[in-house]
C-alpha cells in the first residue's frame, strides 16, 4: 500500500471529492438505519391498541432487532474485511428496507417478531461495513468529524424526524402504510451506493501473522491487543443502557404517565434524535481536538446529570424537551465515539470493520436487547418511570468506566510525538501533561457549574 493509500485509509484513488460522495451517502444510509428501526417506538401506541399488544412486548420487538443486530455485527462484521465492502453494504441496505416494508403487513406479534429480527441482522451487517467505509473515505485529520456525522443521521432520522414524521403521518394513513412508506428511499440509495463506494487496497490483502502465513480471520487475541476495544464494548453496553431504554419507552411515559397528548409527544420524544444529532456529530468532532478519552468522560456524566433533571419535571413540554435534548446530545455522541474514532484508532491493521463489529455486536446484545427486556420486566413490575432509573444507572457506570481509556486522538498523540526529548533520552512532555491538567481541570469546573445550574 503505498503512502496516499496509508493516509487516506487504504484508498490510492482517493479525492476530496469522493470523500464528500461517499461520507455524504453513507450518511443518508445510517440515517435510514435509524428511521427503519426506531420509527416503531412513536407508532407503538397505535400498535398497542391495534394488535393488543403490551409495552413489554413493544420492548421485546426493539429488544430482538438490537441482540440480532449485535450477533450480525460480530459475525458479518469481519465479512467486508475478507470480501469487500459492497458486497456487505449492497444486499444488506436492500434487506433491511425489504424488511421495514413487511413489518407494516404483519398480522400479529409473533411474526412482526421474526421481521424485526430478520431486519437487525441486516442491519447489523451494514453498521460496522459502512463505518470503515466512511473512516477509508476520510483523512486522518477529519475522522472523528466525519464518523461523528454519519452516525449523527441515526439520531437525526429515527428519532429526530421520525416520531414527527409518524404522528403527522397517521393522521392520513394507517401505522402499517406508515412502515411501507419509509422503506422507499432505502431502496433509492442502494443504486447510489452500488456506483459509488470504492473498495481500499487493505479489502484485498489481509494482515500477516507473525508465522508469515496469511490469514482470513482475525484472533481474538488479534483483536483485543488494545485495550481500548474491550472498554469501548462495554462502554456502548452502559450507553445503549441508556439511550436504546429511553428511546423505546419515552413515548409510553409521555403519554400514559404524564398525559400528554399525542402532538406534545411527538414534539418532546423528537428531543431524542435532534439532540442526538447534535451529539453524535458534536461529540466525536471535539474529541478530535480534546481527546477520545475527556470526551467520553464528559458524554456519560453530563448526560446523566442532565437525564436526571429530567425525571424531576413533570408535563412541561418546553423543560422536557430542553433536558432531553441535552441528555441525549451527550449521550448519543458516545454512540459514534466508542464506534467511530474509538474503535478505528485500536483496529488491528485491516480489521476496522472487524473490530466495530465486535465493539457494536457486544454494545447492541447487551444495551440494544438484554437491557430493553430488563426494562420490559422493570416496567412491568415497577411502573413505566422504573425505566429512568435504569438508564441513569447505566449512564453512570459507563462514565467511571471511561476514565480509563487510553488516548489514541491523532492530533493529541502528533503533539506528544512533536515534544522535544531531554538528555535522558525521554520525552519532555511537561508542557504536555500540564495542559492535560488544565483541560481536565475546565472540564470539572464546567461540569460543577453545570450541576449547580437551577433547573
Amino acid at each position: 500500500m503505498d503512502a496516499g493509500a496509508t493516509a487516506t485509509g487504504g484508498l490510492p484513488d482517493w479525492s476530496p471529492g469522493y470523500e464528500r460522495r461517499a461520507v455524504g451517502l453513507l450518511t443518508i444510509g445510517f440515517g435510514l438505519v435509524g428511521l427503519d428501526r426506531w420509527i416503531i417506538a412513536p407508532l407503538a401506541p397505535s400498535m398497542i391498541a391495534d394488535l393488543g399488544m403490551s409495552p413489554q412486548q413493544v420492548n421485546n420487538l426493539v429488544a430482538v432487532l438490537g441482540v440480532t443486530w449485535g450477533i450480525a455485527a460480530v459475525l458479518m462484521g469481519g465479512l467486508s474485511d475478507r470480501i469487500g465492502r459492497k458486497k456487505v453494504l449492497i444486499p444488506s441496505l436492500l434487506a433491511f428496507s425489504l424488511m421495514s416494508s413487511l413489518s407494516g403487513a404483519i398480522g400479529g406479534f409473533a411474526a412482526l417478531f421474526v421481521v424485526r429480527g430478520l431486519m437487525g441482522v441486516a442491519e447489523g451487517a451494514f453498521c460496522p461495513t459502512s463505518f470503515a467505509s466512511t473512516a477509508e473515505a476520510s483523512r486522518p485529520s477529519r475522522r472523528g468529524f466525519n464518523q461523528g456525522l454519519q452516525q449523527s443521521a441515526f439520531a437525526l432520522f429515527g428519532l429526530g424526524f421520525g416520531p414527527i414524521l409518524a404522528t403527522q403521518m397517521l393522521s392520513a394513513f394507517s401505522w402499517r402504510v406508515v412502515f411501507m412508506l419509509v422503506a422507499l428511499p432505502g431502496l433509492i440509495l442502494t443504486v447510489l451506493l452500488w456506483r459509488t463506494i470504492r473498495e481500499p487496497t487493505a479489502t484485498a490483502r489481509p494482515p500477516v501473522e507473525t508465522s508469515g502465513e496469511p490469514t482470513s480471520f482475525a484472533t481474538l487475541r488479534e483483536l483485543f491487543s488494545h485495550r481500548n476495544v474491550g472498554l469501548a464494548m462495554i462502554g456502548l453496553f452502559c450507553a445503549m443502557c441508556g439511550i436504546f431504554v429511553l428511546s423505546a419507552n419515552i413515548p409510553i411515559y409521555l403519554t400514559g404517565y404524564l398525559h400528554l397528548p399525542a402532538a406534545q409527544m411527538g414534539l418532546v420524544t423528537s428531543a431524542i434524535g435532534f439532540g442526538g444529532f447534535v451529539g453524535q456529530w458534536g461529540l466525536p468532532a471535539v474529541s478530535d481536538h480534546i481527546g477520545r478519552r475527556p470526551a467520553g468522560i464528559i458524554g456519560f456524566f453530563a448526560g446523566a446529570a442532565f437525564l436526571y433533571w429530567f425525571m424531576q419535571i413533570g408535563a412541561d413540554t418546553p423543560r422536557l424537551f430542553a433536558l432531553l435534548f441535552l441528555s441525549c446530545a451527550f449521550s448519543f455522541g458516545l454512540l459514534s465515539l466508542l464506534t467511530g474514532p474509538v474503535a478505528t484508532e485500536a483496529a488491528p491493521v485491516g480489521r476496522i470493520s472487524t473490530t466495530a463489529g465486535v465493539i457494536i455486536g457486544a454494545g447492541e446484545i447487551f444495551g440494544g436487547g438484554l437491557a430493553l427486556v430488563i426494562a420490559g420486566v422493570v416496567i412491568a413490575r415497577f411502573g413505566i418511570v422504573a425505566m429512568l432509573y435504569l438508564a441513569l444507572a447505566g449512564l453512570s457506570a459507563g462514565g467511571i468506566l471511561t476514565l480509563f481509556l487510553k488516548e489514541t486522538a491523532p492530533r493529541l498523540l502528533a503533539r506528544n510525538r512533536a515534544a522535544p526529548v531531554d538528555d535522558n533520552g525521554k520525552r519532555a512532555d511537561r508542557a504536555d501533561d500540564a495542559e492535560k491538567a488544565a483541560r481536565i481541570a475546565d472540564i470539572a469546573a464546567a461540569l460543577e457549574t453545570t450541576l449547580n445550574r437551577p433547573y
